[in-house]
């Protein structure tokens, strides 16, 4: 029992938003998951669904491979995964019962299959690994593979004589230069630079250079790796960066952390490093604007490359980001713009609609803070309760039936905001229109006459008029 297929649940073309940005990653998390069980001895094939059409298409590779374990490993860096996308899960059920007609044991490491593992044991899953999955999947391989008893595996759920097994808990790694590099030669990349240079003009790979995040915003996704903050080195990452560069020959990385940097002198560190051996590339990372304004982080990151930084900026009210425990201010998120701006480097804003006890002043307050400060981009959600959360907790009496997006154009409010799903919808088409007409008159005043930001803006304006008086209809009509 040597013959691995590893897989994933996540289809681009199943979720229409995410295709129609252009911008597909591979799957690092399925990747690191195969270089760890390949590295314990077994013959391991790698089936990446990301840009297939559907889940059907993998019967092909049951037949041709014919493996003894079937393994759906989702990409735990991907924050699109640690959503549950309902369509997402239907795959992954499509697959597991496949694999299943075909003889496979199945095993499956998810977020979605962490908290709702009744469901995938109906569809062919023999064993769901839960949390940081690489360490329990080859153990649970290896005792599989001697067909011993599988409740001494840390961190795995299954079903013996019609009762469901729960072990305890995996401890987090905490050594992560240890693990070897992910299994970038089981996978063509071809295709996925071919997208990106088609549509962005260069090509974008991503890296993952830590694990967890200790801060408590009461929101955030269900902590796969705990609130502990473990990071590899910069000389491993600068190793690995070296290596792809040479294999592969990327632009531009996106470093997929909650966090980059936090550790103290881990930025620096990586900047002295970039210079020592002369290594050119764009980057663009997920901060907090606290961190940022600590001694000199934002000047290390322009001078190491970063291109852009993504800040969870999430309202302009404080009210709302003391009721999240985000631990961060308005005048923090405004300070950090202004000098990532200083620096060259592009700042985007996530925002946040729709938390507990949101007005109409926090959601005017958020929208003053954009068109002020102008972040290069944002991106918009309501709040989603995830499983694992405090915030969760707090509304999960008034979930609904509909308790997962369907894919993450979805955006529905699954509990009672303070107004309408309808108006929370609305909001997010207003609040991006109105950027896109300041970014067009922002233009005019520069006399830089650019083609698509004026006529966006051209379309937006009476655009957002219409929108407006709907929003203030809708909120007056609850």
């Amino acid at each position: 029992m040597n013959r691995v297929l590893v897989t994933h649940s996540y289809f681009y073309k199943l979720d229409h938003k995410q295709w129609k940005f252009k911008q597909p990653y591979p799957p690092l998390g399925t990747l690191q998951a195969a270089a760890v069980v390949r590295d314990a001895g077994f013959d391991v094939t790698l089936y990446d669904t990301a840009l297939r059409e559907g889940p059907a298409e993998i019967e092909n590779e049951l037949r041709s491979h014919k493996p003894d374990f079937f393994i759906i490993y989702d990409d735990g860096f991907n924050y699109l995964t640690k959503m549950c996308l309902t369509v997402m899960r239907e795959a992954a059920f499509a697959m597991a019962s496949l694999a299943k007609q075909h003889g496979a044991i199945v095993i499956i490491c998810s977020s979605d299959a962490s908290d709702q593992y009744e469901k995938y044991f109906t569809h062919g899953v023999d064993y769901v690994v839960r949390g940081e999955g690489e360490e329990t999947l080859k153990e649970l391989l290896l005792c599989l593979k001697e067909n011993k008893s599988a409740n001494e595996v840390l961190g795995i759920v299954y079903q013996f004589e019609s009762k469901q097994i729960v072990t305890p808990p995996r401890p987090v790694m905490r050594h992560l230069d240890e693990l070897p590099l992910p299994a970038w030669d089981l996978i063509n990349l071809e295709p996925y630079r071919k997208i990106w240079n088609d549509h962005h003009g260069f090509f974008s790979l991503n890296i993952a250079t830590t694990r967890g995040c200790p801060y408590k915003c009461n929101w955030c996704a269900k902590p796969i790796y705990g609130n502990r903050y473990n990071s590899r080195s910069p000389e491993h990452v600068i190793n690995e960066i070296d290596y792809l560069r040479k294999e592969f020959k990327p632009d531009h990385f996106w470093m997929c952390d909650d966090i980059f940097g936090l550790k103290p002198g881990w930025v620096n560190r990586f900047r002295e490093l970039v210079k020592e051996k002369n290594l050119k590339f764009k980057y663009k990372i997920q901060s907090r604007v606290d961190l940022l304004l600590e001694e000199n982080n934002i000047e290390a990151l322009a001078v190491s490359g970063a291109d852009t930084i993504w800040v969870g900026a999430e309202s302009g009210s404080q009210k709302i980001l003391d009721a999240m425990d985000k631990g961060t201010t308005i005048a923090e998120i405004r300070e950090a713009t202004r000098l990532l701006r200083k620096n060259n480097i592009k700042i985007g804003y996530f925002l946040q609609f729709g938390y507990s006890g949101e007005t109409r002043e926090d959601i005017d307050a958020t929208m003053k803070l954009v068109l002020e400060m102008m972040p290069d981009e944002i991106g918009i959600s309501v709040s989603y309760p995830l499983p694992g959360t405090k915030f969760y907790e707090n509304v999960k009496s008034q979930l609904k039936e509909k308790q997962n997006w369907t894919d993450s154009d979805d955006l529905a409010m699954m509990y009672r905001g303070t107004f309408s799903p309808t108006f929370y919808k609305l909001l997010h088409r207003y609040m991006h229109s109105r950027y896109r007409i300041k970014r067009g008159w922002e233009q005019l005043k520069k006399r830089e006459f650019k083609l698509r930001p004026l006529a966006s803006m051209i379309y937006h304006a009476p655009l957002s008029l219409v929108q407006g008086w709907r929003l203030t209809r809708l909120q007056h009509a609850e």
